[in-house]
């Protein structure tokens, strides 16, 4: 087959061959030994030509280990043989902690297993065009995990943030391979069968989670939403002195605005109109206001006169000062307090009668834009999602996502076909922090491990997200600090080019599938570490289930065949000549 070494350069070899066609045909990317009397150099075949070959040099074997790259050339003298299969073995490993990814089309399907740390305890991105496989390798590779008939993943916790509900039939009767496996999705539709309806416990929300719901872009809004949560805290509390603190605020901001140089007639409707939304028993637009031997209605005491001031100035004004305590330390427990949305709206709009904001246009603009999009959240489709009276920490919120019926669920489903894209990018982040800040809080470290899957990542995890307004992205975040707390992030994209070139920067692990859009292909070379023109050059030809996988997982890049998953995800295409054609004779029937 390998004749003599004809040339070496800096990164390959020319070789030539004892021509026979067959064997031509199968040497395409095969791996070869250069073996010397010292040392045995790993070559790829990347080109055939009529008489030779060209190799590339990928790194030393030794007799138990492949180290990547070279320092000293084959000489010309050195014998070139195929890989054995012992050799092989020491570069795609085989281990009792090992997992089958697939097999090689190059080595007669060959088992290709790799190590269960270095797969699942690093973030991995999966690559490839629609229809590529790309949905059916990672169901495999999963199906394959819970096919173990030694060790049961039964502490798993992979959470599939399922854009389509492509992964529904793929899991759904996880429990048949073992009874102690267990499947729990978790939808947005009310209309699916064995779900339980997604929700989030508004008062776990922090501020970051808050201001993605509503759409701030200001920094000023910050200041406005931070105030309204910690109100929405102490109006949820029973404490005894919150309704004396909502007087307080409710008359400082009347104050505020009685003392204006505004008419008489602007002053009321302000007045009338922060009442109307925002009230107490004692302070309310029907509250009784005394005087001396008689009183009043509070909406009375601002009825104009002759001279354009208020009738009841002096009453009214006495009325509203004896709830302001300026002095007052207010120490109200809030610990463990429960709130919803609309508490949160009684909250926001406490914030906006403030003197801050009140004499603020533009601030005040700013802040009603807030107030808008929560009254359109509250009476809005997304509102089911939100729940006030469950939960006492995030804690207890993770450990009931991963329970079903009682039992550890190890697939966790999270079905987002239901809401719009702006809406799954805001709950995908508000979960992924919430495991991120419960991880960051275990003892010992890593002892929960989690992996978010996101599937048409594309819709998340995109570039600059919330870095200018919090100052950071929840998934940069992971991608640099997850992994050793362990949070995961699996990433599964048709269009590499939209995601965030920080977070696949940190990837240690590669799935290409067949990619062929040209800007695609120019940001893998680019961005992904130690990627070669050849690597690229391979994955154009790949059939549908057919990877090059590298990183952590294999020493160097291997071409993977993946079985295909049974039972499979729904992500094929639709049947067009079933659903379009019939017999002309039953036409009568339709």
């Amino acid at each position: 087959m390998f004749d003599k070494i004809e040339m070496i350069s800096k990164n390959f070899a020319i070789v030539s061959l004892v021509h026979t066609e067959v064997l031509m045909k199968d040497l395409l990317n095969v791996h070869v030994v250069f073996e010397d009397k010292d040392k045995k150099i790993l070559g790829e075949v990347e080109e055939i030509n009529k008489d030779s070959i060209k190799i590339n040099f990928l790194g030393e074997l030794t007799n138990d280990n492949f180290i990547g790259g070279i320092l000293k050339k084959p000489s010309l003298d050195a014998k070139v043989r195929v890989i054995t299969e012992e050799e092989l073995r020491i570069i795609v490993g085989k281990d009792k902690e090992s997992l089958t990814l697939g097999v090689s089309p190059l080595y007669k399907d060959y088992p290709l297993k790799v190590d269960l740390n270095d797969l699942f305890s690093n973030h991995t991105a999966i690559f490839g065009n629609s229809g590529s496989g790309k949905t059916y390798g990672i169901c495999r590779i999963f199906q394959n995990l819970f096919k173990n008939q030694n060790d049961l993943p039964y502490k798993a916790n992979l959470f599939i943030f399922d854009s389509y509900g492509e992964y529904i039939n793929a899991f759904k009767n996880l429990n048949e391979i073992n009874p102690n496996l267990n499947y729990k999705l978790i939808s947005t539709s009310a209309k699916q069968k064995d779900k339980t309806l997604l929700e989030l416990p508004v008062h776990l929300l922090e501020i970051e989670d808050v201001l993605n719901l509503l759409d701030a872009t200001k920094y000023s809004q910050i200041a406005i939403v931070e105030s309204a949560i910690e109100l929405a805290k102490i109006f949820a509390s029973n404490d005894p002195e919150v309704n004396a603190y909502k007087n307080h605020l409710l008359a400082k901001a009347i104050t505020s605005i009685m003392y204006t140089n505004q008419t008489s007639a602007k002053i009321r409707d302000q007045i009338f109109d922060i009442v109307s939304n925002t009230y107490t028993h004692e302070i309310s637009l029907q509250s009784v206001v005394p005087g001396i031997g008689f009183t009043r209605i509070f909406r009375n005491c601002f009825d104009i006169d002759s001279e354009g001031r208020f009738a009841e100035r002096t009453i009214i004004a006495e009325y509203i000062e004896s709830f302001i305590q300026e002095e007052k330390v207010w120490n109200i427990n809030t610990r463990n307090v429960k709130y919803g949305l609309k508490d949160l709206q009684i909250a926001l709009n406490f914030t906006l009668f403030s003197e801050r904001y009140l004499l603020n246009e533009d601030m005040y603009d700013e802040a009603i834009s807030l107030k808008v999009k929560l009254a359109n959240l509250i009476n809005g489709p997304y509102a089911k999602y939100f729940t006030k009276e469950k939960y006492n920490s995030i804690t207890e919120f993770i450990n009931d996502l991963v329970l079903i019926n009682g039992k550890k669920a190890q697939v966790i489903n999270i079905n987002l076909e239901d809401v719009d894209d702006r809406f799954a990018r805001t709950l995908t982040k508000i979960y992924s922090r919430m495991f991120l800040k419960f991880t960051k809080a275990l003892e010992p470290r890593a002892s929960f491990p989690m992996h978010i899957i996101l599937e048409e990542a594309h819709r998340y995890v995109v570039p600059n997200d919330d870095v200018d307004l919090i100052g950071y992205n929840i998934f940069e975040r992971i991608s640099k600090e997850g992994r050793k707390y362990g949070l995961i992030l699996d990433l599964i994209t048709q269009r590499p080019t939209d995601l965030n070139s920080n977070v696949i920067s940190q990837a240690a692990n590669f799935l290409i599938f067949k990619i062929t859009h040209p800007q695609d292909l120019d940001y893998i070379t680019k961005m992904i570490p130690n990627i070669s023109s050849d690597i690229i050059e391979k994955q154009k030809s790949l059939q549908s289930g057919t990877c090059v996988a590298f990183g952590r997982i294999f020493k160097i890049p291997m071409i993977v065949k993946m079985e295909k998953a049974s039972p499979p995800p729904e992500s094929a295409n639709c049947d067009i000549f079933d659903n379009w054609m019939i017999n002309q004779k039953n036409i009568n029937n339709f």
